[in-house]
């Protein structure tokens, strides 16, 4: 054989034997494939992820074979040498989670919870708690690993599932009993929520996680441990504080609170495992379930460690808001239908919390407070102001006259403080911010004022001195004409004010509307006993007197007596307050422009601690550029008193 023929035959055997032993090659990643790839998990993707599927390779485990048989591969993973104990609780954890996945989907009924599920779910809770403080290191070691964050979210959507699991369970059965489940003994401790008066059991309890929102900038929450929920608790009174169930109803009865305690509380639960030592816990029955409020815990103990405490911020007010119908109530109440309001109701939009200042919020005309949709949840998305600061909502029928709204909300707002702090000593009590838009900030502006005996001289004035002697009329007129400023309030922020009316409220569509408004009886009553007295007094009286019945849209002319009378109180003098202002006339001069509806000239207040001018309509208090002015304005409000701006 020619040499040429061997080296023909020679260089493919060489090649295929240089082949068979080249057992790895190599390809090139992206980072976005790279990173999904390392974090993809069985929450993320459906998947195992790398890390458990590399546990499982190192005990001869074959992930599919795996898959197909959970509960060998517990068994395995839970016995076999090979693995560290972070790996082997780690890998379990995710199995687990994998288990219960699938008996969550296993068929039944649409929405159906079942005890495997949950025991499934509280074992992968189990082997995360024993991965985080019964392993090698402590988290602070594993601080910028994938891996831990990973086990973090297995314990935290296991607790969720375990606790709305056996909270379902126990509402289809009346016999269930959450203190014993399957083998598990559990104990319950909600001493960490503030929960609403005379409630102990919620409705309903929703994973904040599954909810999203249409209308709500922003969705608000902290990483940590525990599981995000809404509870959502049951209205036991025949209708809500202030609602009318029929257009001509009179208030009667014992008389409701004024104010209405949150009752889409947002809940943080954690599964606290028995046990001092990894057997312990592995071994272990005995859980405990503790809630907390995550507006006032930032920090809890967990395994002799501490740790950040999930919450969300945002889930249980944008539930409130999407299921209160205030909408088309706000609507029935303008024209007078059934089911409106007929008196001020204060809303609380987080537990009570006597250590936090109060800001309290008034909507405008034919509004709700779903005109405080994003700036309420922007302000509670701020660490800073959430830490320091409770927002309580005003909603008030606004087809009502100013001075009879006026005289009710202060009355609402002295009674909540009251009912909360009956020795007014909490901070809660003091330093009240108002923020009043449109109508809300007439009224804002009326809360923090003094009459100085401006208003009752000058009705007297107009309807004669045989009114002026007549004491009876005299005391029923002074609660709504005469009255000083909120001592609790130190700020307002007045946003598109009609301080001194506009006349929007005198053009023809404005007027068509208002012949629209229809007051309750209740109303009616209150304003004609002292209407008819007034007319007896002095048939003089003309239509355009102060004290004839008005509505809303009346009271916002710049005709009015009521508000050129209210434009020119002073406003206390230790109040601080602020102006955001619209303009949708950009190219006039800025004391000619306007919103839309109320001018420039009438939203202005000399002597404002400060003046913002926003390029929008009416709405402006919905305007990220004013919402930020308010963020900017909570937040100087907690700076030392030689530091604000």
């Amino acid at each position: 054989m020619t040499s040429f023929s061997r080296f023909r035959w020679t260089f493919p055997l060489l090649a295929a034997l240089l082949t068979g032993c080249a057992g790895v090659t190599v390809q090139t990643a992206d980072p976005a494939h790279y990173l999904a790839e390392r974090r993809s998990d069985v929450l993320t993707s459906g998947e195992l992820s790398p890390a458990t599927q590399e546990s499982l390779r190192v005990l001869d485990l074959d992930p599919k074979s795996c898959l197909a048989d959970v509960p060998m591969c517990h068994y395995t993973l839970s016995s076999a040498t090979g693995l560290y104990a972070e790996q082997r609780m780690a890998s379990l954890a995710e199995l687990w989670t994998l288990q219960a996945r699938k008996a969550q989907q296993a068929p039944s009924l649409p929405g159906t919870r079942t005890a495997d599920e949950v025991q499934a779910w509280l074992e992968a809770a189990r082997h995360a708690w024993a991965y985080f403080f019964f392993t090698e290191r402590k988290p602070s070691d594993r601080a910028f690993e994938d891996r831990q964050i990973q086990v973090r979210d297995y314990y935290n959507h296991a607790v969720q599932q375990a606790v709305t699991g056996m909270f379902a369970l126990r509402q289809h059965d009346d016999t269930a009993q959450i203190e014993r489940f399957g083998n598990w003994h559990i104990s319950t401790d909600f001493s960490g929520v503030w929960l609403p008066a005379n409630k102990s059991i919620p409705q309903e309890l929703i994973p904040a996680t599954s909810l999203r929102f249409s209308g709500l900038r922003n969705q608000y929450r902290r990483n940590g441990f525990g599981a995000e929920l809404v509870a959502v608790f049951q209205d036991n009174a025949p209708s809500h504080p202030g609602i009318a169930m029929a257009a001509d109803s009179a208030i009667a009865g014992p008389p409701q609170a004024p104010f209405q305690e949150s009752l889409f509380p947002a809940l943080t639960v954690v599964l606290r495992f028995a046990g001092n030592t990894l057997q312990e816990v592995l071994s272990t029955n005995v859980v405990q379930l503790q809630a907390f409020d995550p507006y006032r815990v930032r920090q809890v103990d967990m395994g002799n460690t501490v740790v950040p405490l999930a919450g969300n911020f945002s889930s249980g007010y944008g539930l409130w808001l999407a299921r209160s119908g205030f909408s088309t109530q706000a609507l029935r109440t303008l024209v007078g239908l059934s089911n409106g309001i007929v008196k001020p109701t204060i809303y609380l939009m987080q537990p009570y919390d006597p250590n936090r200042r109060t800001i309290v919020m008034l909507h405008g005309l034919a509004s709700s407070p779903e005109a405080w949709i994003n700036v309420a949840n922007e302000v509670l998305g701020d660490e800073t102001l959430r830490r320091n600061y409770q927002i309580w909502q005003v909603y008030y029928p606004t087809n009502a006259p100013l001075a009879l709204n006026n005289y009710a909300i202060r009355q609402a707002l002295q009674r909540t403080l009251q009912h909360f702090d009956p020795q007014g000593t909490a901070r809660a009590s003091h330093d009240l911010t108002l923020v009043g838009h449109s109508m809300g900030g007439v009224l804002a502006r009326l809360l923090v004022s003094n009459t100085e005996g401006q208003m009752l001289a000058s009705v007297e004035k107009s309807v004669g001195a045989q009114t002026a002697d007549d004491k009876a009329l005299r005391a029923k007129l002074r609660p709504y004409l005469e009255f000083e400023a909120l001592p609790q309030v130190s700020s307002a922020i007045f946003i598109a004010a009609p301080h001194r009316g506009t006349d929007f409220a005198n053009h023809r569509i404005a007027r068509w509307v208002s012949n629209l408004i229809t007051l309750p009886f209740s109303m009616m009553e209150q304003f004609g006993d002292i209407t008819r007295a007034i007319a007896n007094a002095s048939p003089r009286i003309g239509k355009q007197s102060l004290l004839r019945i008005p509505n809303s849209i009346d009271n916002l002319s710049d005709t009015d007596d009521y508000v050129r009378l209210a434009a020119n109180l002073p406003i206390a003098p230790g109040v601080r307050y602020h102006s955001i202002i619209g303009n949708y006339t950009p190219n006039v001069p800025l004391q000619a422009s306007s919103d839309g509806i109320v001018p420039y000239r009438s939203a202005h207040l000399d002597g404002a601690a400060s003046e913002l001018i926003v390029p929008f309509s009416h709405s402006v208090q919905e305007h990220p550029r004013a919402i930020v002015e308010i963020r900017r304005i909570l937040h100087n409000q907690l700076l030392p008193q030689n530091q604000k701006k």
